[in-house]
């Protein structure tokens, strides 16, 4: 697993994930992917923080097959992982933009969805199977992508939107090739840089003071039910035939 940092230009730092085949994060790497993120934010010089990936997909969020391999102490590990990625992104001092190509899923909406832009190659997909993994929870975020009855009817069938339909949304900034989303994603975050770098601090705080949704407590709340889910069994139900259709 591998989360490495990079800057590519002044003022502008690039956190990107590399965890082969498909992104699953086990709980280290969400704890990884936190302090990276904080760090990024924390540097004085840094005035953007461009979330990426390597690979054919962006997220696909928790590695479930830990969670089957080590029971509640990986689910446990994995929540609070989740929580501490998602945090950071939202509570990043300066702006994050998220470069998203190929699926985005379960805990991947969890960090698009607190980014405050994304920009998305024409090939992505955005979703939340937790249903079908015996998990819930990033509504919070998706809810803040999509309107709330396309929210709830992604959520309960497990479908997934494409970059398009989110760029019509307003959700997502720009859509391009994927050749061309590295480009892209930088030349957003280099128009914030330009911004002098106290003034975006300020302004970043000023519009997370106004969010009308505390993602926070909504998430944190969302989790309650995933380990109702699996202290009742029905979690352990549902995961366990995960893989069986080749996943």
């Amino acid at each position: 697993m591998s989360v490495s940092t990079s800057s590519p230009e002044k003022g502008i730092r690039v956190v990107t994930v590399d965890h082969p085949p498909v992104n699953a994060l086990p709980a280290s790497g969400w704890f990884a992917l936190a302090d990276a993120v904080r760090d990024a934010g924390r540097d004085p010089d840094v005035r953007c923080v461009v979330l990426a990936a390597a690979g054919r997909g962006f997220n696909a969020g928790v590695d479930v097959k830990e969670i089957q391999r080590l029971g509640r102490s990986a689910l446990i590990g994995a929540n609070r992982g989740c929580f501490a990625a998602f945090s950071a992104v939202y509570d990043c001092e300066v702006p994050v933009v998220a470069a998203v190509q190929g699926f985005c899923l379960g805990g991947g909406i969890g960090l698009v969805g607190n980014a405050d832009a994304i920009v998305a190659s024409e090939d992505a997909t955005f979703g939340l199977p937790e249903l079908d993994r015996g998990a819930l929870g990033a509504a919070t975020h998706l809810a803040r992508l999509v309107p709330q009855h396309l929210m709830r009817a992604m959520y309960f069938t497990s479908r997934t939107a494409t970059a398009a339909e989110l760029h019509a949304h307003g959700s997502v900034w720009r859509v391009v090739p994927r050749t061309e989303l590295h480009a892209a994603a930088l030349e957003l975050a280099r128009e914030i840089a330009a911004k002098d770098g106290e003034l975006l601090r300020l302004a970043k705080a000023a519009i997370n003071g106004i969010d009308p949704v505390d993602v926070r407590r909504g998430y944190r709340f969302e989790q309650g039910f995933t380990y109702e889910a699996s202290v009742s069994g029905v979690g352990d139900r549902v995961r366990s035939t995960f893989g069986e259709d080749g996943d």
